[in-house]
């Protein structure tokens, strides 16, 4: 039997990219929209956060204790301790009112993340990668919402998906070069009413994505077989995690509103959620590989 709690009584205007530290026992996620970066530690109840100066896209765990913070139109590093940020490297966006968006560290420790076209269906975003020396690399291109971006355990599939066309990607990745194959479809989630969003992998390999239109969490089988959906609290769910000790625990984040076309007056609108009891167990996030 799974319970679902809310985590904490903050709200979110548009959650996403929760990550699991194991290494302080701490989850962190962000607010897009409202531009924070957010960090809980459950064990103590203690809270940090950190404001940015442009929405935020996703962030990665590093080696070196900090963050990688995709921002709008860059990379950079955040300094925990001291709230500094140091650029890494930009992006050069076909054209405005696009933003960095979606993504998700590679098990060799290089950071893959995708572009987001705002307030309109046009597929001018991209997907990039980061390496450890601040390299860019365009790996495929003509997407409008990017989403979904994770691993299989194994490094060799990258999971994807541009929202718009409710089906999830998947390419060959070949963990030592950072090439990635040519994409196929894994997930077609048109059937269930919704585009997949935020996406991870759990310690079976199956991916677990939220259904962002129709509030519930899909599992699939490493074949792209539905294998279980989870009934959320609120419509707009947006991204899961694996965390807590035993990494047992999934976290979700959700949508108030999204500065974009999703709000919800649901009170739990925008919470945290943690769903315990699910059986299943996640893996350790993988940290980019910087240099200190």
């Amino acid at each position: 039997m799974t319970r679902i709690d809310i985590v904490t009584g903050k709200r979110d205007e548009l959650g996403e990219c929760p990550l699991w530290d194991e290494r302080t026992q701490s989850l962190f996620w962000i607010d897009s929209h409202a531009r924070l970066v957010r960090r809980l530690t459950p064990a103590n109840g203690e809270y940090r956060e950190w404001l940015l100066p442009s929405a935020i896209g996703s962030i990665a765990l590093c080696e070196s204790g900090r963050l990688l913070v995709a921002l709008a139109s860059e990379f950079s590093y955040l300094d925990l301790a001291t709230g500094q940020l140091q650029k890494i490297a930009g992006v050069t966006h076909a054209e405005e009112k696009i933003r960095m968006n979606d993504g998700r560290t590679d098990r060799a420790g290089r950071f893959v993340a995708g572009s987001l076209v705002m307030g309109r269906n046009e597929k001018l975003g991209a997907l990039y990668q980061l390496d450890s020396g601040g390299k860019v690399q365009v790996l495929d291109k003509g997407f409008a919402i990017s989403n979904g971006t994770c691993f299989s355990p194994d490094g060799r599939w990258l999971y994807f998906t541009d929202s718009r066309t409710r089906k999830i990607m998947r390419y060959s990745y070949d963990i030592a070069s950072g090439k990635a194959g040519t994409p196929t479809v894994f997930i077609d989630t048109e059937p269930l009413g919704s585009a997949g969003d935020g996406a991870t992998v759990d310690r079976e390999g199956h991916l677990w994505t939220a259904l962002v239109e129709i509030g519930k969490l899909g599992r699939f089988t490493p074949e792209g077989k539905l294998d279980r959906l989870v009934d959320m609290p609120v419509r707009y769910v947006t991204c899961p995690c694996f965390g807590g000790p035993n990494l047992d625990i999934l976290y979700v984040t959700s949508i108030s509103n999204s500065g974009n076309v999703l709000t919800d007056d649901h009170p739990d609108a925008g919470a945290l959620f943690a769903i315990h009891g699910t059986g299943v167990q996640g893996l350790p996030e993988v940290r980019f590989a910087d240099k200190t």
